[in-house]
């Protein structure tokens, strides 16, 4: 399995759409393609965790890694060019939480 990119120009805009193929071996040296999955247009962030997800399931096993959200031995961060602001999520706090969703309970009844 693979991504396929196919291209097409629109009002002066390149937009790339992205659809998982897989091969097919037939009698002989016939080879098959066929499109498993349409992804759409993704943005380079998308496309390398769907690379990552064909790799598992039919690529070579490759080691793996733990990634940590936040992690505490992280260096701090570099400055940024716009307004920012940190967070501390072990300060923040939940108090008097609303509940969502129990008006709409009597609907599905």
């Amino acid at each position: 399995m693979f991504l396929r990119e196919k291209s097409r120009t629109k009002d002066g805009k390149t937009h790339r759409y992205w659809s998982v193929v897989e091969n097919r071996r037939l009698s002989g040296r016939r080879v098959v393609q066929r499109q498993v999955l349409y992804l759409g247009e993704l943005n380079d962030n998308q496309r390398a965790g769907w690379v990552r997800t064909i790799e598992a399931f039919w690529g070579e096993k490759t080691q793996a890694k733990q990634l940590a959200l936040f992690p505490d031995d992280r260096e701090e961060l570099p400055v940024m060019a716009c307004e920012t602001i940190r967070v501390q999520l072990d300060k923040i706090e939940l108090r008097r939480p609303r509940e969502w969703g129990a008006c709409w309970l009597e609907m599905y009844l």
